[in-house]
């Protein structure tokens, strides 16, 4: 089974530093959902394994969450995708947890409920955070620059090697030309 493993907010839609909290602020990044199509296409499983703390600070609740959630899964099938699973944390940054990334406690849950090995999964992301979960995990780090990508590319933490393209739709179309 191929599976790849995407971060959420800054790469499938545009973050905000005032957190993504209601549907409405669920916007698309272009190229993103035709991405999607285009992995599944391929023979892709899409997961997505999000950090969600708002969900622990009381920014917003399981309903909303699931709703915003709701919006980009009707999205992505409107492009002619499938998002086959999504992971969230819902711990707050401060937290003790081991699913919140960089842990790598969501990719070894998605591993789990797949039963395959991650080695080698590519896993995308556009933080530093995404980078060392994947990496932590046994994935194949690929570095967006989309949403905080551009800083996270100046981060001296950056693990050298570590792919980067400007958006998922230039990830998709490596992973499947």
């Amino acid at each position: 089974m191929k599976l790849i493993i995407l971060d959420r907010d800054g790469v499938i839609n545009h973050d905000s530093a005032q957190f993504i909290k209601s549907p409405d602020e669920w916007r698309p990044i272009e190229g993103s959902l035709a991405a999607i199509a285009r992995l599944n296409e391929a023979g892709y499983r899409v997961v997505v394994a999000t950090n969600q703390s708002g969900i622990g600070r009381g920014l917003f609740d399981m309903e909303t969450l699931n709703a915003i959630h709701d919006k980009m899964i009707k999205a992505v099938t409107q492009a002619g995708g499938r998002i086959d699973a999504i992971f969230y944390c819902p711990h707050p940054a401060d937290s003790t947890c081991d699913c919140r990334k960089p842990k790598p406690g969501m990719f070894e849950e998605i591993a789990h409920r797949f039963n395959i090995d991650l080695h080698g999964t590519p896993a995308v992301g556009d933080s530093l955070r995404d980078i060392q979960a994947a990496l932590a995990a046994g994935c194949t780090p690929y570095l967006v620059l989309t949403g905080k990508g551009e800083k996270t590319l100046m981060q001296p933490e950056l693990p050298v090697g570590v792919a980067v393209f400007p958006d998922l739709a230039a990830v998709a179309l490596s992973l499947t030309a």
